[in-house]
């Protein structure tokens, strides 16, 4: 039998795997600004759902793997899912009670503080600034919270994940 400890960490290693290759897949250019934060929207989920087993360490790798494939400045989505995750952490035992529809008001709020960070972290370093349709990914990202929350819960049953 597996130890308890170690139950279901394929399953979220594979959840964070195939959120980080949603980030990378191709899309048009045109429809490239409505991509949602599959990345920062599953470890939102996880850290939500099993707190001691994914925090601000996890997203941080995760994050400086985000940078990797998307070419991104190295440590810039790191640092934007870190705090993520420790903002997630200090307030999942509140948010965990909450309807659905109020946790994607919630997530939506965090996507849209990720959002800025990026887009202050692109300023600091000299890139044009973004256009407003830049923010409507968090508000996409909200609205898919009650469908990836639905689902990850389903998959986490499943598989025993604790």
């Amino acid at each position: 039998m597996i130890p308890s400890i170690h139950r279901g960490g394929l399953v979220i290693f594979l959840s964070v795997f195939l959120a980080l290759a949603l980030a990378v897949l191709p899309m048009p250019e045109s429809l490239h600004i409505y991509r949602p934060q599959w990345v920062a929207l599953v470890l939102i989920y996880w850290c939500m759902a099993v707190p001691e087993r994914v925090g601000v360490g996890t997203s941080f790798v995760v994050g400086i793997f985000l940078d990797i494939v998307t070419g991104s400045l190295l440590g810039q989505h790191a640092m934007s899912l870190s705090i993520l995750a420790f903002i997630t952490l200090k307030t999942h035992r509140r948010v965990r009670i909450f309807p659905v529809w109020q946790q994607a008001i919630f997530v939506a709020a965090l996507l849209l503080l990720d959002r800025l960070f990026m887009t202050w972290m692109d300023g600091a370093i000299g890139l044009p600034a973004k256009d407003s349709s830049f923010f409507i990914a968090p508000l996409i990202g909200g609205l898919l919270w009650p469908w990836l929350y639905i689902v990850l819960r389903d998959i986490r049953r499943r598989f025993h994940v604790s």
